[in-house]
């Protein structure tokens, strides 16, 4: 499977223009540690790219994503990214994270979340003008994105640093780094300032 191939199982099975954005997020993550840890770039790639493909057709934590694993098998996907992609929700799936690509998809997975919701929520909606400190901001807002769970990212990024990083990523390195890639895919993400309002014309 390449990626225009993911991206046709992508299209084909997801309709709502966020968790497009979230996948893309992802996707964006993934390749920029798979650089940074000798990776596959592709496959590490894929998994951030087709990890919630099913959401839409399987909408629970039981069936999602073991209930579409058959479908990425049938079409061509890599027992390896099944495997990360599986390893994303532990709980559902029984699959736990075992190797480099498994633990960077579940730390990339929520922060990204929080970090398109931030870029949101701001006038210019342009997450290339993001920081840190402004994502941290929103983190200790409990109310603010509050379905983003910042234990699991916590509990992920720590898991992530121990197996990649012999324990030296810090969190808010963990979200310099995933913010950072989402910059470099700003256009594709829609979040390059193009959601911004237009600005109020002068009336005579």
């Amino acid at each position: 499977m390449d990626r225009e191939q993911a991206w046709n199982i992508l299209t084909e099975h997801v309709k709502d223009i966020g968790l497009r954005r979230h996948m893309l997020a992802v996707e964006a993550a993934m390749r920029s540690y798979a650089e940074r840890l000798d990776g596959d770039v592709e496959a590490w790639g894929m998994a951030g790219l087709l990890h919630d493909f099913d959401w839409e057709i399987h909408p629970t934590v039981d069936q999602h994503p073991k209930d579409g694993a058959p479908i990425l098998r049938e079409r061509g996907a890599s027992e390896e990214v099944i495997q990360a992609i599986l390893a994303h929700n532990p709980v559902g799936t029984g699959v736990d994270a075992q190797s480099p690509m498994d633990f960077a998809l579940r730390a990339c997975d929520e922060i990204t979340g929080l970090i398109i919701a931030a870029t949101l929520v701001r006038p210019a909606k342009d997450v290339r003008l993001m920081k840190v400190k402004s994502v941290k901001r929103n983190w200790k807002d409990k109310l603010f994105c509050a379905a983003v769970d910042r234990g699991e990212i916590e509990e992920s990024t720590a898991d992530f640093s121990r197996q990649c990083f012999d324990g030296k990523l810090e969190l808010w390195q963990h979200v310099g780094h995933v913010l950072e890639a989402m910059k470099g895919r700003a256009e594709e993400l829609d979040l390059d300032g193009r959601l911004a309002p237009a600005p109020a014309t002068a009336t005579s």
